[in-house]
């Protein structure tokens, strides 16, 4: 092996081969040379067995690189080394001693679905509400409570004045029970079922505390309780343990990663070391300055200060665009000319706080034919609950579009099973019919018998409603009474996860895309709206996405690195994230995705925020994020000039385009009492009066029609468009 290419902080991390040592590496470290040159100097030089080295990471492909690795330095088969996640370890253990806890080697490991099947026998035993316990999201509280190591019963004692908590314990109670009698583990329970083994049975425990001469974790900050205990378990009295991590870059807490697993790894393990590696071989220092800048704020860290032997590089550089609109247009504007200065698409990277953040710059993207890809998710048109609305409003404009109809009739679920959709699809074929006529003629076929009936009704009658409300409400409106009348928010918002609060995000931000060409086009159509959306969606994927610029969040980037990084809406709320604000522990890990996000660039890094944002469907003003003034002067600042386009003629306003309730949307005359008509008399207005509105200014009727015992006004304001109001609430008077 040849040790010079190690600097003397890795080579002193290489020769600490005894006792507990934490290796404490900075971004771009080069954490991952360390440890696989450690592994392969304990069995080249120090002669330890492969067999007595156990290396545990978190992923597969991490797993994978080390093992190929070590075997590039030294001339020895390494395949008896225990090198993989914590799951595929511990079910190696499980297989050959699990009957000491009274299971059979033979169990089967549940994977999601399964465990969904589990979970919705026990809410059919238990007799609780099908649509309020939502499978996944009972999944969720389970596997949370299982990482930190509380059984149903202390869950159900913890929260027995709550009934929907209690009942979920109940609910976990139930599904212990059948993955015992199942003779099944869950994923969690692998590695929990492992500790209780280690626990349990001393021999056992001495067995592999014996075995295992020398242990290393990796990504030790990512760690949760019973991944610690586990490790723990494994370690001799005086263990050879060495850990590798960054607790600047614990930035899974929403996980289950506690960070105070490396903050106090000194007090866990006595005789602890602790080596820095500082030196970053990634960045140049004009990008790490800023790193540094922003980390140092965190109270909570062991620390530690980035350098390079780099040049200074390119100034960081910042700006604030006045619109989120103008940040997209400008970021792609940049990627352009980086492309004309000799930059590969490849090469960049556009990272972002929330998925939803995508949509706007993926459209820049497309209308500039720039190639794209975005990492670790689907393009913001092909997520399924965007498709799943753009298909109600496709059924909306096109009732006879089978296709369409297809996917919704049982989106959210409603009774409608796939036998009889393929009844439906059957009868329809052979009777030359569209499924829309079908479903529409139900009650009049006594051919088809089905058991669904009353739920395709149910369903007819929805799109039939939905159909008659196209014309009078605009297209952003009849997204919301989509979403309103389906209940497709209420079912997300019951499963109660991280991916469905991820999925209402996208569809509020589809929203926006309605809005956006609301503001675009006064007399577009839906019809033009679709057109528009499927030259978005269908945009050619056999294109060379690889080689074209990276999308992704910040969590979908760590590990990962790029000559040029965009670091977009940098602003409070957004990030860091307004589900932090009320706690500072918090803040500490959105700081600690700041710092990862910078870490992620090696030569260009451009970061920016909008003063006002369009984001899920509203238009607000925003602040800039803390962490930009954190980063103090190390960061170039372009002032951008105020837009001359006021805001309020600039920017659609929508309010609680999610929260849309007919009830309250809908306009109906108020019931006006001799007060109301003292103090707003009626107007008798006609077709071609110029009128004053308190937002919009003038404008002049174009239309007067009946509405009961009210008129509802069509009004062209001036910059503003059509507007639709009702006479006898309208804050509007007529201009002499």
């Amino acid at each position: 092996m040849n040790y010079n290419n190690l600097n003397d902080r890795q080579n002193e991390a290489l020769l600490q081969t005894e006792g507990p040592l934490l290796i404490l590496a900075g971004a771009g470290s080069g954490k991952t040379k360390v440890v696989t040159s450690k592994i392969a100097y304990l069995i080249d030089e120090k002669k330890v067995y492969p067999s007595k080295i156990l290396a545990i990471t978190f992923t597969n492909k991490a797993a994978n690189e080390m093992k190929e690795r070590v075997a590039s330095l030294i001339n020895v088969d390494v395949d008896a080394m225990w090198i993989g996640t914590f799951h595929s370890i511990c079910v190696r253990v499980l297989r050959r001693n699990i009957e000491k806890i009274d299971y059979t080697s033979n169990f089967s490991i549940y994977d999601r679905d399964d465990q969904i099947t589990v979970v919705k026998e026990a809410i059919k035993e238990l007799d609780v509400n099908k649509d309020v316990y939502k499978p996944r999201g009972i999944i969720e509280v389970i596997s949370k409570q299982k990482n930190e190591g509380v059984t149903p019963d202390e869950y159900i004692n913890q929260n027995y004045s709550n009934l929907y908590d209690r009942n979920t314990g109940e609910l976990y109670r139930i599904y212990e029970r059948k993955l015992k009698e199942n003779n099944a583990l869950d994923f969690d329970d692998l590695i929990l079922k492992t500790v209780e083994l280690l626990e349990k049975d001393e021999e056992v425990r001495n067995y592999y505390q014996e075995k295992f001469e020398y242990i290393f974790v990796d990504e030790y900050q990512d760690t949760n309780t019973s991944q610690y205990k586990l490790i723990r378990l494994f370690c001799r009295k005086d263990p050879n343990l060495t850990v590798v991590g960054d607790n600047d870059q614990s930035i899974y807490k929403w996980r289950g990663a506690d960070i105070s697993n490396i903050l106090n790894f000194e007090k866990d393990f006595k005789d602890a070391k602790v080596i820095l590696l500082e030196q970053n071989y990634r960045s140049t220092s004009n990008i790490l300055n800023v790193a540094n800048e922003v980390i140092k704020n965190n109270p909570n860290r062991k620390d530690k200060k980035l350098w390079t032997n780099k040049s200074e590089g390119h100034n960081v550089e910042y700006k604030e665009f006045n619109h989120s609109f103008e940040e997209e247009k400008g970021v792609v504007e940049k990627i352009l000319h980086l492309n004309y200065r000799g930059y590969n698409y490849k090469d960049m990277a556009i990272l972002y706080r929330t998925n939803a953040q995508s949509r706007g710059f993926e459209e820049r993207l497309v209308r500039e034919k720039i190639p794209y890809k975005i990492v670790g998710g689907l393009r913001f048109y092909d997520r399924k609950e965007v498709k799943d609305v753009i298909a109600y409003l496709r059924a909306i404009q096109n009732p006879n579009d089978d296709v369409a109809i297809t996917r919704i009739i049982n989106v959210p679920k409603r009774g409608i099973g796939t036998s009889s959709v393929d009844k439906l699809s059957e009868y329809a074929t052979r009777n030359n019919m569209s499924l829309y006529n079908v479903i529409n003629t139900l009650e009049d076929n006594e051919e088809l018998n089905l058991r669904a009936r009353k739920n395709i009704k149910e369903f007819s009658n929805l799109i039939n409603l939905l159909i008659n409300k196209k014309e009078e409400l605009s297209i952003s409106e009849l997204i919301s009474r989509v979403l309103y009348e389906s209940k497709y928010i209420d079912e997300l918002e019951k499963e109660n996860t991280i991916e469905a609060k991820t999925r209402i995000e996208n569809i509020k931000e589809f929203g926006s895309t309605a809005i956006s060409f609301e503001k675009d086009n006064e007399d577009g159509t839906l019809e033009d709206f679709l057109s528009g959306v499927s030259l978005l969606s269908d945009v050619d994927k056999t294109s060379d996405a690889e080689n074209g610029v990276k999308l992704m969040t910040i969590h979908a980037a760590k590990g990962l690195e790029f000559k040029t990084v965009f670091l977009v809406g940098m602003e409070e709320g957004l990030f860091p994230s307004g589900m932090s604000m009320d706690s500072d522990e918090e803040i500490e890990e959105e700081r600690r995705l700041c710092y990862v996000a910078v870490t992620r660039a090696e030569e260009r890094l451009f970061i920016s925020s909008a003063k006002n944002r369009t984001l899920y469907g509203k238009t607000n003003p925003t602040l800039r994020s803390r962490f930009i003034d954190e980063m103090n002067n190390t960061i170039e600042i372009e002032e951008v000039e105020d837009s001359k386009i006021k805001r309020s003629k600039n920017l659609v306003e929508v309010k609680d385009f999610i929260n849309y309730n007919p009830k309250n949307t809908i306009q109906k005359p108020k019931k006006i009492n001799e007060e109301t008509k003292k103090e707003k008399p009626s107007l008798d207005v006609s077709i071609g009066d110029t009128v004053k509105h308190k937002k919009w200014g003038e404008g002049m009727i174009v239309a007067k029609n009946a509405k009961g015992d009210d008129f509802e006004i069509v009004v062209s304001f001036d910059g503003k468009g059509l507007k639709k109001l009702m006479l006898s609430f309208a804050p509007i008077e007529v201009v002499k």
